[in-house]
């Protein structure tokens, strides 16, 4: 009796099994809530960019004017330094090679000119005008010329020898901070622009703000709209920004937010705003941050408030 209901038996208990198999499965999961809240937008109608804080000055990429290999570093990562203070240097023993004979030559040349204006002086202190020629003095008049000129001559190619090796010590044009040392004493630095940079200064006395606006909504870029910037990571740190600049020209988007939505060929107005380092701790040049910006609805919202009255197709 029991071997006749038992197979039936099992057959409904594995259904039931499978039913509330599929019931848990087919639950909602409930979305997991992100590790950092995204920050919101302090505005009711805004634009919303990325910005990329950047040195007031510009990111200077510092190069060397000739190529050779790197002896000295008077720098690192951090320091504040000011126009006239040395960066690096390249290897000058060429130049240094060249400046002892022509040392030695500036010695020469006063040596022939003291001897010049020696026989120049006989000539001209002869009592008697007829012992010496009229040529033979203006010869030696010339002589003390040219061996004025060859003075001055050498004497100046000592200067350019200085000048060349005082340009081997690459120094600060204007002040800043440091913010990258990718050379080392000992490296070959190729002069002309590079694609990494020797070093970078910049002037952080007050930052600026890079931010990319999408070319669809450059009409609502209004320049004095108050503007928000959000630090990610930490949405309760923000600063109000002051608008600086816009840049006139509509360039490619490079800074990509990886959303399987975002177009690659996007072009983007950038604007330029800053704040003072001192309100938001804790930033760095090349750091990107949120941008709200407060401007007038965009079309899409105009057309949806005109057609709020409206009535549907069909309606009577």
């Amino acid at each position: 009796m029991i071997r006749k209901y038992l197979l039936p038996l099992l057959a409904v208990v594995g259904v039931l099994v499978a039913i509330v198999a599929v019931i848990i499965d087919n639950r909602p999961v409930p979305a997991a809530r992100p590790a950092i809240q995204p920050p919101k937008a302090p505005f009711a109608s805004y634009l919303a960019g990325t910005g990329i804080i950047e040195a007031s000055s510009g990111n200077i990429a510092v190069g060397t004017p000739v190529p050779g290999i790197v002896t000295a570093i008077y720098v690192k990562w951090g320091d504040h330094v000011t126009v006239g203070d040395r960066l690096f240097k390249v290897d000058d023993r060429d130049l240094q090679a060249q400046l002892i004979p022509a040392l030695a030559k500036v010695k020469e040349s006063e040596a022939r000119l003291e001897q010049a204006k020696g026989q120049l002086k006989i000539g001209e202190s002869v009592p008697d005008k007829r012992a010496i020629s009229v040529e033979e003095l203006n010869n030696r008049r010339a002589a003390v010329a040219i061996d004025t000129a060859a003075l001055a001559a050498s004497k100046a190619q000592i200067e350019q020898l200085r000048l060349e090796i005082e340009r081997r010590t690459i120094r600060a044009l204007v002040p800043g901070q440091i913010l990258q040392v990718k050379v080392r004493p000992g490296e070959f630095a190729q002069s002309g622009a590079l694609a990494t940079p020797l070093m970078v200064l910049g002037n952080d006395t007050r930052l600026y703000l890079r931010v990319d606006i999408d070319e669809y909504d450059a009409w609502r870029v209004r320049t004095k709209a108050p503007a928000v910037a959000f630090v990610r990571g930490n949405p309760d740190l923000h600063a109000p920004l002051r608008f600086e600049r816009i840049d006139p020209y509509v360039v490619p988007k490079t800074s990509l937010t990886g959303s399987s939505t975002e177009r690659t060929d996007t072009r983007v107005l950038q604007v330029i705003y800053s704040f003072d380092p001192a309100t938001l701790p804790g930033t760095y040049v090349g750091q990107q941050m949120d941008v709200f910006i407060q401007a007038p609805p965009s079309v899409s919202a105009h057309a949806a408030g005109s057609d709020a009255g409206r009535p549907t197709e069909g309606s009577p």
